[in-house]
């Protein structure tokens, strides 16, 4: 099978990111079309992929191990999109059909696909169908839909106030969320993918504004988080652009204004308490195990995917060495 439709990513120089296309839902109710199981569904993710990496942290946080595989493809994207090989800690082959590729989950849940082959993927063994490939409802989903197979202290209904999604914040939460995404989450994309220099300069800017921003919320309230003494899902999907950006953005996507580690003290910090939460019991060190191991690896990812997206695969590959320490530690008195 091959894809026939040509997936656009640029418009005169900018960057554009296509939509999601499978946007089914899971739901406690066990009469829906998908209801919570145990041992029903799959998540399918790169650890290199940041969109991938929310789902990943967030099912550690709720102690979904066991409820909700992981198979993990490879840190690097190849001419055919993501795949297995098994390096780096990753999967082998794909442990429900022996694929190779995901492209081929995609055809098998969709013989007709025409989108793009993006992780994550959320997939359901039972039905043998792909679920839903947008990150932002599937984390909604892993911390809603299956509290009724966690341990009662890990449910979101138990939390309360110290929820990722507490009721009293959700509208602050989603307000947050919009504005990070578009210059943020997306703009590091926007800017490393540009082909036009008025594009990136239109993109660089609001970048470093909204980090001026976060910044000045995080040092104005004087709390850990972005919304106070509790993580929230503000703090997961902001996490993972930050978590790679002084290790890959600053310089392979060129936004290189500042630094988080040498220009934003107060984000540094905020970074770092999430990284180094092996001790955290709310998050179970689910910060640190989802980072760790693949870290050292998301200059590489980077490095080839601006050169498949700027020049169709054209350019030398460059992987930049450093920073020589990739999560400085924390200070005793920086510790939560």
């Amino acid at each position: 099978m091959s894809q026939t439709t040509k997936i656009e990513y640029q418009k005169d120089g900018h960057f554009t990111r296509p939509a999601s296309t499978f946007r089914n839902f899971i739901s406690a109710d066990p009469n829906a079309q998908f209801p919570a199981e145990k041992g029903r569904y799959a998540l399918y993710l790169s650890p290199g992929c940041p969109w991938a990496h929310r789902t990943m942290i967030v099912r550690a946080m709720k102690r979904l191990e066991d409820v909700i595989d992981l198979y993990i493809l490879s840190s690097f994207m190849g001419d055919k999109g993501w795949f297995f090989d098994g390096t780096d800690g990753t999967t082998p082959k794909d442990p429900l059909y022996g694929f190779t590729y995901l492209r081929e989950l995609y055809f098998k849940a969709n013989p007709n696909f025409e989108g793009r082959f993006t992780v994550p993927v959320l997939w359901d063994k039972k039905a043998g169908t792909m679920v839903n490939n947008e990150s932002s409802e599937i984390i909604r989903m892993l911390y809603t839909e299956f509290d009724a197979f966690v341990p009662e202290q890990y449910r979101e209904v138990s939390k309360g106030a110290a929820g990722l999604y507490p009721e009293h914040l959700r509208k602050d939460i989603d307000e947050l969320n919009q504005w990070v995404y578009d210059t943020v989450n997306n703009g590091v994309y926007k800017c490393g993918f540009a082909t036009k220099q008025e594009s990136f300069d239109e993109n660089v800017y609001p970048l470093f504004a909204s980090l001026d921003r976060l910044e000045g919320i995080l040092k104005g309230h004087g709390k850990p988080f972005l919304f106070g003494d509790h993580v929230t899902e503000a703090d997961v999907r902001l996490y993972t652009t930050i978590a790679r950006f002084d290790v890959a953005y600053h310089t392979l996507f060129m936004c290189n204004l500042k630094s988080i580690r040498h220009d934003y003290p107060f984000l540094h910090r905020w970074f770092r308490r999430l990284y180094w939460d092996e001790a955290n019991e709310e998050t179970g060190g689910a910060f640190y195990k989802t980072t760790a191991p693949w870290i050292g690896l998301y200059a590489k990812g980077y490095a080839g995917a601006r050169v498949k997206v700027t020049t169709n695969g054209q350019g030398p590959v460059i992987v930049p060495r450093g920073p020589a320490v990739l999560v400085e530690p924390l200070a005793d008195d920086e510790k939560i």
